[in-house]
């Protein structure tokens, strides 16, 4: 049996080795935010990035564009995982005189998922929405996480209106993304990947979903050839999970199937972050 473990507190490390002034706070916490990144400790990533985040807000300093994917990739890698488990515990682990304990487990997982997604859109809401008020690209990024972070909540959660605030987030963004980056760029693709997954999964507008997807795969096919060379393989990618849920959902329309699953087993893509 384990005894009791040592969590990490950000607020602890800081007082003890920030105190003193020597260290460049920003520079610092970015640092520690690489390091646990390197470390796969996400958890403690995720705490480094909200004290980054407050700590930039007080005066009113944006992230940059490093730090911004930083807090993208710690949330989502805590998130991943959870959202991961619920899906296996919803499905059924196994039918018998033990379904009890599965609710139980899977009600466990689903406080966990809640309290990870209440905690990032905290940021979000009150601080990096808040104040990335210019229509640019930060401001896109910023309200497709916050769409993403309800439509996870709205997976499970079906009696607070996540859905609606998830879809007017995403509709938020949409206006200004098509407005101020290019149909190829990764940040605009993603957010009509996960658009387009939250019609069809979550509102349940099929219809919508398919035109969001197939306008934005024909849009970045005709300007692929003024596609950056650094931007080209996320793009691709995520173009070809516009194309592969355009499939699946023909598929599920032609064969009457269900919303999450065809019958090979194919199941619904979307993208987390553009990181």
């Amino acid at each position: 049996m384990f005894t009791k473990l040592h969590s990490f507190e950000i607020k602890d490390f800081k007082t003890k080795y920030f105190s003193d002034g020597s260290l460049d706070e920003r520079q610092a916490l970015v640092f520690m935010a690489r390091t646990a990144e390197t470390a796969e400790r996400y958890e403690d990533m995720c705490k480094i990035m909200r004290d980054l985040v407050l700590y930039l807000g007080k005066s009113e300093q944006e992230l940059s564009v490093e730090e911004r994917n930083l807090l993208s990739v710690a949330y989502k890698n805590v998130i991943g995982s959870r959202r991961a488990a619920w899906r296996t515990l919803n499905a059924g682990v196994e039918e018998g005189k033990f379904d009890d304990l599965v609710v139980a487990y899977r009600k466990q997982v689903e406080g966990e998922l809640s309290e990870v997604c209440l905690d990032v859109l905290d940021l979000l809401e009150n601080t990096l929405v808040k104040q990335s008020i210019k229509e640019n690209e930060a401001r896109v990024f910023y309200l497709k996480m916050t769409g993403d972070y309800y439509r996870y909540l709205a997976e499970f959660i079906t009696d607070k209106q996540y859905e609606n605030k998830a879809a007017e987030f995403y509709r938020q963004a949409q206006e200004i993304a098509v407005k101020v980056l290019d149909p190829t760029h990764p940040i605009r693709l993603g957010l009509a990947l996960n658009y387009s997954v939250c019609f069809y999964e979550i509102l349940k507008d099929k219809k919508a979903a398919c035109e969001l997807a197939k306008s934005a795969f024909d849009q970045a096919i005709s300007g692929l050839d003024k596609l950056p060379e650094a931007s080209y393989k996320d793009s691709t990618l995520i173009m070809q999970l516009l194309r592969d849920n355009l499939t699946l959902w023909t598929s599920e329309s032609n064969q009457g199937g269900n919303d999450d699953e065809d019958d090979d087993g194919m199941t619904v893509q979307d993208v987390q972050d553009d990181d």
